[in-house]
């Protein structure tokens, strides 16, 4: 019998539940993929948390995207603090895309979705869980699972998995439910965010290109 898939948003819900309950602000070291993807869940988490927001991207493989999407990032941030319950911070991880290609090799033509995408998954919230051990979070998460293309039943598998060798509590979720992905949209238009149609890689920007052709 095949397993059946949890609910990682009501997952989610209990631990929120648990943390309005509670007199401390728990520490929460969210990495973010982009602004507009990002725009939602520090919207939803900021009443829970003290959010530090770590951009670690080597995946968006072209520098001038990357540098653009990373300014996009702090300049919402920026804009967002100002209703927001507990102010965001924002931190940038390294940037080399000779990371994402090292660890793709041999997976360069796998189609999106697949395996090098769930490996880019984990090696983006393995440094993220580094991060948070090092500076003492109490929790880490990733804004990934928001978009209709990620899967979130992956991505919360290698949450756990990393929670259980960092020591380090994983912040389970899937940020497209409750209309989570369309309030991002609208948070995009109301700031002006910048929307890329790729995820970052030559591997999706390639697919996307080859998808134009075909329509």
């Amino acid at each position: 019998m095949q397993e059946q898939k949890k609910n990682y948003q009501k997952e989610l819900e209990k631990i929120l539940e648990k943390i309005g309950k509670e007199e401390q602000v728990p520490t929460l070291l969210l990495h973010s993929c982009c602004g507009p993807c990002s725009s939602y869940v520090m919207e939803y988490l900021s009443d829970f948390f003290r959010i530090a927001v770590f951009y670690f991207n080597p995946n968006i493989t072209e520098e001038a995207e990357y540098r653009k999407r990373a300014e996009e990032q702090r300049h919402l941030i920026e804009r967002m603090n100002e209703k927001l319950k507990y102010p965001v911070s924002f931190l940038e991880g390294d940037y080399d895309a000779h990371v994402f290609f090292d660890m793709a090799k041999g997976m360069e033509q796998l189609p999106e979705g697949g395996e090098r995408c769930f490996r880019c998954y984990e090696m983006r919230l393995r440094r993220t869980a580094e991060e948070a051990k090092n500076r003492k979070m109490d929790f880490f998460t990733t804004t990934l699972s928001i978009s209709p293309m990620k899967n979130a039943q992956k991505l919360n598998e290698i949450g756990q998995k990393l929670q259980e060798e960092y020591g380090v509590s994983y912040l389970f979720s899937d940020f497209k439910k409750k209309n989570g992905y369309k309030r991002s949209v609208e948070l995009s238009g109301e700031y002006g965010l910048y929307r890329q149609d790729y995820c970052g890689c030559v591997f999706s920007k390639r697919d996307r290109n080859n998808s134009l052709q075909t329509e």
